[in-house]
């Protein structure tokens, strides 16, 4: 019988392989080991250099902790004053100690440059360097830098989105850490942390108290300061507008700083057992909803404010402030001191309540909603033929969109309840719906970041609705949201002719540019206030001084809140002043001194 030859097998270099690979294994080790060879001779020849990978790391930071709550101190701001007041109460009567940062000023931006990073938009460079020159003066006053670090940590708000905000965080421990402040604590103000952080004994319990309480304080700020805007152009004696806010800001500090949180009495929570929790939170909800001790406060304020005697005759142009979030609510550098330079030219400003923002991201979440439905992690729609699929993924949908319509409605009925305690010169919240019908035209209502289709949309909505002779558009300097804004607000204006609108970039220079540019669209507006009100009186047939005598006789209507009706078509408070009391003359048979003189 014939035997079939064996091929020999390879022989296997020593030293090449690893002791106990099989023969196979072995030759794969040689051929890997060989092209790693041939790879770095011809990196070596073509002058290719690998060096070692180190990743970003987000720094790992001391935890704010509950034992430390006593002697540790939130420092916040960014605000007006009036929010940062009432937001401060809140904080305090929640047991944490607090402290508000000023108002960021030229100083700030410039520390804002020289410790963080180049290309930040505005608000992070007045931010960042705000906080980090009061630091530096804590530490002049005779703490130490271990001692701040310690005592104080800096909560401000936090997002991830597709323009710079996402990255103020890492901005600031930046700047924290060159300017020698490393491992002072930041912490971010956002959704993603949960409702909830007491389970792990968080310094900073981000719980239904504590959302109530900021909500709450931001509103009345928003209310208080709008109502303010809307008197101070109109005082008869200067100052009475601001004199009066700060007794009224004063009075509502203490109001928030008395007010404690709704709990469930000790007897009831032993009855309840492990419904506690939930009882307790459908019990805080109903508190909100039913308690009346901050429309009651703001009754007082609207008393205060009614005091203040004012002259509505005084023609002058409605300015909308509208913009980029931190531009158009700060008031100081950041924004040129806007507010206070429009007054001093004889403008009435309307300023943006922080309301709008919240409301806006409850829509953006209900929108993400519709046009993600049934797409959950990557899928795709069932067929019509699987019902049960269908009805679940409609049911889901639903769902969702429920919870955030009564979040809104929540919200908006509480907003409007205060608003209206306070009196009839405050302005709604804005349909959301309604602007996104104005703006998606112009700019995609699905595009994110800043404020979205907002700015355009706000800007065709108070000229289009006769609430205001001109628009400015506040917005940092190198914002990217804003920058697209600019470019859709070209065809808005060509499409609207009558509309005055100015975008205004801001930063910690050239101040004088932008007063002036404001200035000449502000003339423009004063004209057309102007002819406004003179069509208003050929159409009555009055005077300024038959309306003046019919206000000396009728000193109610020297009161902020006595309430003038707004008339479609017609912007100025002159000129709807002048209409309602033509047609309260009418109604009461009144005329002026000379027509009786001449009559008898």
């Amino acid at each position: 019988m014939s035997t079939i030859p064996m091929e020999p097998k390879a022989s296997v270099p020593t030293g090449l392989v690893q002791i106990g690979s099989s023969p196979e294994s072995a030759i794969e080790q040689i051929i890997q080991r060989r092209l790693a060879e041939e790879r770095a001779r011809l990196e070596q020849e073509a002058g290719v250099l690998h060096k070692p990978v180190h990743h970003f790391q987000k720094p790992v930071e001391r935890f704010f902790t509950k034992q430390e709550r006593g002697h540790t101190t939130l420092l916040f701001g960014g605000l007006t004053w009036k929010h940062e007041k009432l937001v401060h109460g809140a904080f305090e009567s929640l047991g944490y100690k607090a402290e508000i940062v000023p108002a960021a000023d030229v100083a700030a931006f410039q520390a804002g440059k020289e410790f963080g990073n180049n290309g930040q938009c505005n608000p992070t460079y007045f931010t960042v360097g705000n906080l980090v020159n009061f630091l530096q003066r804590l530490e002049a006053q005779g703490l130490t830098k271990q001692e701040i670090i310690d005592r104080y940590v800096f909560l401000t708000a936090g997002a991830c989105g597709p323009c710079r905000f996402g990255m103020y965080e890492a901005e600031y421990r930046l700047a924290l850490r060159n300017s020698g402040f490393d491992g002072f604590r930041v912490m971010l103000f956002q959704q993603a942390g949960g409702l909830s952080q007491s389970d792990c004994e968080a310094g900073l319990e981000m719980n239904l108290d504590f959302f109530l309480g900021i909500l709450n304080a931001l509103n009345c700020g928003d209310v208080l300061n709008e109502v303010a805007y809307q008197i101070r152009p109109y005082e008869v004696h200067a100052d009475a507008t601001d004199q009066t806010l700060e007794r009224a800001m004063d009075y509502m500090h203490e109001v928030f700083l008395r007010r404690k949180p709704w709990q469930l009495e000790d007897k009831m929570a032993g009855f309840l057992g492990g419904f506690k929790d939930t009882a307790e939170y459908l019990g805080k909800f109903v508190n909100q909803l039913t308690n009346d001790d901050l429309t009651s406060s703001l009754v007082r304020c609207r008393e205060m404010y009614n005091e203040i005697e004012i002259d509505r005759l005084r023609v002058k142009p409605i300015v909308k402030i509208t913009g980029e979030f931190w531009a158009q609510t700060t008031e100081g550098d950041g924004n040129f001191n806007m507010f206070k330079f429009l007054e001093k030219e004889g403008a009435q400003v309307v300023v943006e309540p922080i309301g709008t923002w919240i409301v806006y991201m409850i829509h953006q979440v209900v929108q993400r909603y519709k046009d993600q439905k049934g797409l959950e992690e990557g899928a795709v729609m069932p067929p019509l033929w699987r019902l049960d699929k269908r009805a679940k993924i409609e049911w889901t949908y639903r769902n969702k969109v429920a919870k955030l319509r009564v979040a809104e409605a929540i919200f908006k009925r509480e907003y409007h309840k205060l608003l209206e305690s306070l009196g009839p010169l405050g302005h709604h919240l804005i349909d959301q719906y309604e602007l996104q019908r104005l703006g998606h035209p112009f700019y995609n209502s699905r595009a994110g970041g800043g404020e979205g289709h907002l700015e355009v949309a706000k800007n065709i909505y108070y000229s289009n609705k006769s609430l205001a002779h001109m628009v400015i558009s506040v917005k940092p300097f190198g914002c990217m949201p804003s920058t697209q804004s600019d470019g859709a607000q070209a065809a808005v204006v060509s499409q609207y002719k009558d509309m005055i609108y100015l975008p205004i970039e801001t930063s910690g220079e050239g101040e004088v540019n932008a007063h002036s540019r404001v200035q000449m669209a502000l003339g423009e507006a004063k004209n057309k206030a102007k002819r406004e009100f003179s069509e208003v009186l050929a159409k009555i047939g009055m005077s300024v001084d038959d309306l003046k005598q019919f206000v000396e006789e009728h000193p109610e209507t020297k009161r902020p809140m006595y309430e003038v009706p707004h008339c479609e078509g017609v912007v100025g408070v002159a000129a709807n002043f002048a209409l309602h009391i033509a047609d309260r003359a009418k109604k009461e048979n009144w005329a002026p001194a000379q027509v009786l003189a001449a009559v008898n």
